[in-house]
């Protein structure tokens, strides 16, 4: 008599007859990739839906993905509610529990890999973002700082989901779950308590705002610390090991709120400008945006062209945040996206170039007072001559022409000072734009000399 292969001497036997552990099955096979693939398509609809806003600045796809935790969060703990009450849906409550494993074991289980797979839906969102804004980005370098912080909030949702399924016992809890998540984390971020506010995973910040290096490590403890504490308290043999993971969670917390706002600090780019001085005024931009200088330049170069010679004028156009400086003129902001430039491209080029004009004639270090009317009008002049009146000036006019006696003269009035700037020689103009600027420069209303 032959031992046959699958003899008891040999052990082949028990391991062909071992099945796959049900981890394996439940990450690869089930709910669980289904609600990764939730995760990743919700957030890739809305971030499509918002990219004009976001697509073409590391900062602000940076922000954006932050804030989409908002969305990501309650998704995922619905998630993980819904995979928590299955066996109740099945009817196999008591057939799982007489199974061998730890009660623990048992709730990891389902648990890890949706926890693990709506992650990965998240950071597979933020990735596609970031690579939607490769091909357009202007300056900056990707800001990733808060991904690790973000992705294990989307995570610990999860995991607190599934306990929240486990024991509650309707088919209505992972929508309500999803509702009351998305309301709290709202509520959270509004919150007039500036350091309760700041335990949100989902917290608003501004496109200039980087973290300090701990914050999204006080942040992944404090959210993977709420959902460990939450599980052990429930599946653990041993239940006031929950404690041990909740005073991790309660010490992050007590960092985040004592810290508030020191937690964030502006990037040191966003106080940086790159200029193009062979203008004057010289063209500056933020040096987040240093690639679209050229385009800028070039929108400003029929403005610069018509002042050359010119004396009384800033020195430059600026890009920053705050009252422009004596010799400076504040140039059209470039954000926030979506408005003034659209992935790394200016939207309206000659109305750029309005408003930049505009700008040079309105000193912020003056003090606001009633200007006589023909300043108005000389800086209505001024305007028409070194750029093209935009649409909604044209428009403006139009409208004027249909109303009352009084503005139909006025906009007569208007129109031939700017045939007379226009139609000056090139000296006499040259001339009058010089004292036209040394007046508004030096705050000087009556200054300005008549057309």
């Amino acid at each position: 008599m032959s031992l046959g292969a699958t003899g008891p001497g040999t052990g082949r036997g028990t391991r062909a007859s071992r099945g796959p552990h049900p981890l394996r099955a439940e990450a690869l096979r089930g709910f669980a990739p289904l609600a990764g693939a939730a995760v990743l398509l919700t957030l890739g609809v809305l971030l499509a839906g918002s990219a004009a806003r976001w697509q073409g600045g590391w900062a602000e796809t940076a922000a954006q993905t932050h804030v989409a935790g908002l969305i990501a969060g309650p998704l995922a703990a619905a998630a993980g509610c819904w995979q928590g009450g299955r066996e109740r849906r099945r009817r196999t409550e008591e057939l799982w529990g007489t199974a061998a494993r730890a009660p623990l074991a048992r709730f990891l289980a389902p648990a890890l890999p949706v926890a693990l797979w709506t992650a990965a839906g998240y950071l597979a969102a933020a990735g596609l973002a970031m690579l939607a804004t490769w091909p357009y980005a202007q300056g900056d370098r990707p800001h990733p700082a808060l991904l690790p912080g973000d992705t294990v909030a989307v995570a610990a949702a999860a995991l607190l989901g599934l306990v929240v399924g486990r024991v509650v016992p309707s088919r209505l809890a992972a929508p309500l779950l999803a509702i009351a998540g998305y309301v709290g984390l709202g509520v959270l971020s509004a919150s007039r308590s500036a350091p309760v506010r700041h335990l949100d995973p989902a917290f608003p910040i501004m496109d200039t705002d980087v973290p300090v290096w701990w914050q999204p490590v006080s942040m992944a403890v404090w959210t993977a610390g709420l959902a460990f504490a939450a599980a052990l308290a429930y599946a653990a043999r041993r239940r006031a090991t929950a404690l041990l993971p909740l005073a991790a969670a309660v010490a992050a917390g007590a960092v985040l709120t004592q810290t508030g706002d020191g937690l964030w600090h502006e990037a040191p780019l966003a106080r940086r400008q790159v200029c193009d001085t062979s203008t004057t005024p010289a063209v500056c931009v933020n040096a987040r945006y240093a690639g679209m200088l050229p385009q800028v330049a070039g929108a400003l170069s029929g403005v610069t062209g018509r002042l050359e010679g010119v004396r009384g004028l800033p020195a430059r156009w600026e890009d920053r945040d705050g009252a422009p400086r004596a010799d400076e003129a504040e140039l059209p902001h470039l954000t926030p996206l979506g408005w003034t430039a659209v992935r790394g491209r200016l939207t309206d080029p000659t109305g750029f170039a309005w408003s930049a004009t505009a700008a040079l004639s309105l000193r912020g270090d003056c003090p606001d007072a009633a200007q006589p009317h023909r300043v108005d009008v000389a800086d209505d002049a001024v305007r028409a001559f070194l750029a093209s009146a935009g649409p909604a000036t044209r428009a403006s006019d139009e409208r004027w022409t249909r109303a009352d006696a009084a503005r139909r003269a006025d906009l007569r009035e208007r129109r031939a000072a700017r045939a007379r700037l226009a139609g000056m020689a090139e000296r006499e103009r040259r001339a009058w734009l010089s004292a036209y600027f040394t007046a508004r420069a030096a705050c000087d209303p009556k200054g300005v000399p008549a057309l």
